[in-house]
């Protein structure tokens, strides 16, 4: 793709972008948006193709985070419905499944509450808040350390139990 292979590209696209667009959904809550966020985050990676470093990690990965870090920006310019991390935390570790969600979301959600509650707050802050380990450290009082620990811990139980591999 880095080359300029168009048909690489297709090939990259049609692997990922159900995933793509299922996280940028996730995370916005609305399909027009994730549509837009999804489609901004392949062209990045098409321009940028060139400075992926798969000695850094996988390419899932790194064009994960490029949507992510898309739909929080777009999460942040919108601001329309302003959430209490509390109640968000609340909603995702203790709450009763919504009326019908999709099956992967209320089992991304079921796994979120098996979670020990430490790892579940700091994850939910940094995926759907966007927050920095940082700025979860000092929200929660706590060694950035620690943080980094109970995120990186979370995610690791989050996709053994959802059996997600990058590829």
């Amino acid at each position: 793709m880095a080359s300029g292979d168009t048909e690489a590209a297709t090939v990259f696209v049609r692997r990922y972008q159900a995933r793509v667009f299922g996280l940028a959904r996730t995370i916005l809550e609305e399909d027009t948006t994730a549509e837009e966020v999804a489609q901004e985050a392949f062209i990045r990676a098409w321009r940028h193709a060139g400075v992926y470093d798969a000695r850094k990690g996988r390419v899932a990965t790194w064009l994960f985070t490029i949507t992510r870090n898309l739909a929080i920006d777009a999460l942040r310019v919108r601001r329309e419905h302003p959430v209490d991390p509390g109640r968000l935390l609340a909603a995702l570790t203790t709450a009763e499944p919504a009326d019908d969600p999709p099956e992967n979301e209320e089992l991304a959600r079921q796994e979120l509450r098996n979670l020990p509650i430490e790892q579940a707050r700091a994850v939910t802050l940094m995926v759907f808040y966007g927050m920095t380990g940082k700025e979860i450290a000092k929200l929660e009082g706590i060694p950035l350390g620690t943080v980094k620990t109970r995120i990186r811990r979370g995610l690791a139980r989050l996709r053994e139990r959802l059996e997600l591999n990058d590829d």
